[in-house]
């Protein structure tokens, strides 16, 4: 009974499951063999109540009001990229609106169903470019997958693609339209009663500046 044991579940996006949430539950989990996680990776924004998830994981904009929230991340800077294959009888886009006349690996978003509108800003301007192209995926790295097979530009967070882009197999445009994000944050709702198994999760996520 002294130890913190029980089952803590989670539901996210592939993004900081791979670059944030794992990395410091494999640190966490060795010391405390009695507390078991469960990831599930989910782009469909699930109501956490009502799926009975523990702890969900949004960027800090999209969490409701109503949640306690924990940032878990920095800010995440996020890139459109394309393979140098795909840019070989093609001019790079200058503006958004270029856009429209590349090919572009879709998102098909889980809630709504609709395609995901790329949302650029540059200083105080602000566009969404509803994209289109010959692939529709509904995951980040197949659309990072389909951009190094030279089927079109994908947006996604700069980190995920930054060691395709530094050994050359993507190339990234558009650099002055590509927004930074507010970073992760996990959250909960606020009447949550915390077990000592859920504190040291949330604990161990927490985002040490």
């Amino acid at each position: 009974r002294d130890k913190p044991a029980g089952i803590i579940r989670i539901t996210a996006t592939d993004h900081p499951v791979e670059t944030v949430i794992w990395p410091k539950l494999r640190k966490l989990l060795p010391s405390y063999p009695d507390i078991k996680v469960e990831v599930t990776v989910d782009y469909g924004l699930s109501n956490i109540v009502e799926e009975r998830y523990d702890i969900g994981v949004r960027f800090g904009d999209q969490v409701a009001k109503d949640m306690i929230a924990v940032r878990i991340s920095p800010d995440i800077p996020m890139a459109i990229v394309g393979s140098p294959g795909y840019f070989a009888n093609r001019e790079l886009p200058k503006t958004p609106e270029d856009l429209l006349r590349h090919e572009c690996i879709s998102l098909r978003m889980t809630t709504t169903k609709a395609l995901y509108a790329w949302e650029l800003k540059k200083g105080k301007r602000e566009t969404q470019v509803r994209v289109a192209g010959q692939v529709t995926v509904n995951t980040q790295p197949q659309m990072i997958q389909a951009a190094l097979d030279g089927f079109g530009l994908t947006f996604v967070p700069e980190d995920a693609v930054i060691q395709h882009m530094r050994n050359g197999h993507l190339l990234s445009v558009l650099r002055d339209w590509c927004p930074v994000w507010p970073g992760y944050r996990a959250y909960y709702p606020s009447r949550r009663q915390t077990s000592r198994a859920f504190s040291l999760v949330i604990d161990a996520l927490k985002h040490q500046s």
